[in-house]
């Protein structure tokens, strides 16, 4: 890994885009713009964000399809979380306060969109170190001030550092001209990180890159970015530049994620063959040995090693240690929903109870069933 730039397994980013609108104008780049910049950020010259880690959230009707993501998000990240919105900016007659749109969103009705200070809560409740805002929308700069007043993003929650980046002043509007790929600000943005810049050094910080999106911007008579930030956090970098990529460079982090993903799975395949021919005992080291690793979530196989591993401390009448590790399996997979989280909670909740501890069991079941109505839902419109 470059030194100094943030950690992509430990990071993550949502990307959120609202194109089309039931009564207010259509932003056809807004898709583009989210496409790319995901393919940028998981680009391994420019950041190598893995896959699994970059949320894309398109056409969220409800205030809870916006959020929900980015909270998500925050619980995953300890090192940078980074939020992109890209769609309409909206007022409310009765407020300065800065809005931002869905697709049944109209002008001069803060109700129906979802107002700054709940994204920006949401950014609030993680425990990443470095906190990234990018909003490519109208009235945008109303975010950005908010970080210079005593009720700023960064000091109500004593962060280490939180930056935000905006497509435009406090009240002016954001630009998407007709015919171009992408919206001006968000343009220049992809252009800086998939090019680079020849006079800077092999990383790039949130200052630098402001910079050059701003100059491009200015020689092109577009609206202006605008920016604020605590504790430097600017200066940190963030991104490879391009520009000074050596040829052949070594894609770094995201290849220590394939090998960490890859370790996951055939660690768990190694103990179950183990299991499998009688030798239980022989697979416990592995699978704790797995556990111990620097994975830094239970998503995906990862989940089937708890089990696994729980139900090898069974086997062998160490049903404490199966509790803790069903535990520590569901603190991962609590916010969840999916076949994954309902087998640890059924099982988590079958050795609670034979254990004794009824009301606990009670609870976890009742996350299960949640998680089973939440799963049944129809799915929103892409």
């Amino acid at each position: 890994m470059t030194a100094g730039l943030p950690d992509p397994s430990a990071s993550a980013a949502v990307l959120i885009g609202t194109s089309s609108y039931l009564h207010l104008p259509q932003l056809p780049a807004v898709e583009t713009n989210v496409t790319d910049l995901a393919a940028v950020l998981q680009d391994p010259t420019v950041w190598g964000l893995p896959g699994a880690h970059t949320l894309t959230v398109v056409e969220p009707e409800t205030p809870a399809a916006l959020l929900d993501p980015v909270y998500a998000a925050g619980e995953r990240a300890s090192d940078t979380l980074l939020v992109y919105y890209c769609g309409h900016g909206l007022r409310d007659s009765d407020s300065a306060d800065l809005y931002v749109g869905l697709t049944g969103s109209r002008e001069g009705l803060g109700y129906t969109a979802v107002e700054y200070r709940h994204l920006r809560a949401a950014i609030l409740a993680s425990q990443a170190r470095r906190k990234i805002v990018i909003l490519d929308c109208c009235f945008s700069g109303r975010a950005a001030r908010t970080l210079s007043t005593p009720h700023a993003l960064a000091a109500q929650a004593g962060v280490q550092g939180a930056y935000v980046l905006t497509a435009s002043p406090r009240d002016h509007v954001a630009l998407a001209p007709d015919g171009e790929r992408h919206t001006a600000f968000t343009g220049e943005l992809l252009h800086v990180l998939t090019r680079g810049l020849p006079d800077e050094p092999e990383t790039l910080d949130l200052e630098t890159l402001y910079r050059a999106v701003d100059a491009r911007l200015r020689s092109k008579n577009r609206p202006l970015p605008q920016r604020s930030q605590e504790n430097d956090i600017g200066r940190l970098p963030l991104v490879r530049n391009r520009a000074q990529a050596a040829p052949g460079a070594s894609a770094g982090p995201v290849i220590d994620a394939e090998v960490e993903a890859a370790m996951i799975s055939s660690g768990l395949q190694l103990a179950r063959l183990l299991r499998a021919a009688g030798r239980g005992r022989d697979a416990l080291p592995v699978l704790r040995m797995i556990l111990q690793s620097s994975v830094p979530d239970a998503d995906g196989d990862s989940v089937g090693v708890h089990l696994e591993l729980a139900e090898l401390l069974t086997e062998t009448g160490q049903d404490q240690q199966a509790i803790e590790v069903l535990e520590s399996a569901f603190h991962h997979t609590h916010k969840r929903f999916g076949p994954e989280a309902v087998t640890v909670c059924r099982r988590l909740a079958e050795l609670l109870q034979t254990a004794g501890n009824h009301s606990q069991a009670c609870e976890v079941l009742r996350h299960a069933l949640d998680s089973v109505e939440r799963a049944a839902q129809p799915p929103r419109r892409p």
